[in-house]
């Protein structure tokens, strides 16, 4: 046995938020160009016997490759029977995280002991869910809420009619969640009441600790993103969403131009160089 053989490298580990970030459904695609000219498209999600998420070809290929090249975590706020309806291209990863960081898959079954982890951080930090899930359901507006829903036990979102949102109603629910330890993000048509201590940045560190991972990188638009770039090595956002929005950025973050499926693709091509191609 050579005693000096080199240790193998730590692997790369890329985490990466799913909707608006990697996958896109057909009203945030963000195809700005003649229809003869848009990319051919993958899709990668069926809801309800009709296709609800796609991704480009070209992103498809380069999502694959970077699967084999790196230790590749979906990190998303979707619940995990959310989760379940998206097929990936490429081999399925062993991690996943679902519900904001509140579920850690690993060969797609909930990790019992990080779950309880978590449940033990929420009752000692913030108010409880039955405290801001009234807030939500007393003041908003039957003119334009149009569904509330509870995921996993865990976080409290409305689906909502943006057209006829005040803006108003979201930072008033955000200066009054906020002392009580929650955050508040508006994506899309979705208002999410979110905990403070449940975080997409705590479960991917956890993942990075198993895997031995020697870089950390990120991708996510919405400010419940923020924690995981922010905790990253490297990380990208696109340039639609709720962080272009703001203007948010970080020394180590870059703010890419492209939006839509766009943005998509050259995340992973970002990503893929830092993991030694080419």
């Amino acid at each position: 046995m050579n005693s000096h053989a080199p240790a193998p490298a730590a692997p790369v580990l890329m985490a990466s938020d799913l909707d608006r970030t990697l996958i896109y459904s057909a009203a945030s695609l963000g195809l700005a160009m003649p229809d003869a000219e848009a990319p051919r498209l993958l899709c990668v999600e069926v809801y309800q016997s009709g296709p609800l998420s796609y991704l480009t070809e070209t992103a498809a290929a380069l999502l694959a490759e970077l699967a084999g090249r790196s230790v590749l975590v979906p990190t998303t706020t979707r619940t995990r029977e959310q989760y379940g309806r998206i097929r990936l291209p490429g081999p399925p990863p062993r991690y996943a995280i679902c519900a904001n960081g509140g579920h850690l898959l690993v060969d797609g079954e909930s990790d019992p002991g990080w779950h309880a982890r978590v449940r033990r951080a929420l009752d000692a930090d913030c108010a409880s869910l039955a405290e801001v899930r009234a807030r939500l359901t007393a003041t908003a507006d039957p003119a334009w809420l149009l569904k509330e829903r509870v995921a996993e036990d865990l976080f409290a979102y409305l689906v909502v009619d943006r057209a006829e949102l005040p803006e108003a109603w979201v930072k008033e629910l955000a200066d009054w969640a906020g002392p009580r330890g929650w955050t508040v993000s508006l994506q899309g048509r979705k208002i999410y009441a979110v905990p403070r201590p449940l975080t997409k940045s705590a479960a991917v560190a956890e993942v990075a600790r198993r895997t031995g991972a020697g870089h950390v990188l990120a991708a996510g638009d919405s400010l419940l993103d923020a924690d995981l770039l922010l905790a990253a090595d490297t990380g990208w956002r696109p340039g639609h969403g709720e962080l272009a929005e703001l203007g948010w950025s970080a020394p180590h973050i870059t703010a890419l131009p492209e939006r839509g499926v766009a943005a998509g693709e050259r995340i992973l091509r970002e990503a893929l160089l830092h993991t030694g191609r080419g």
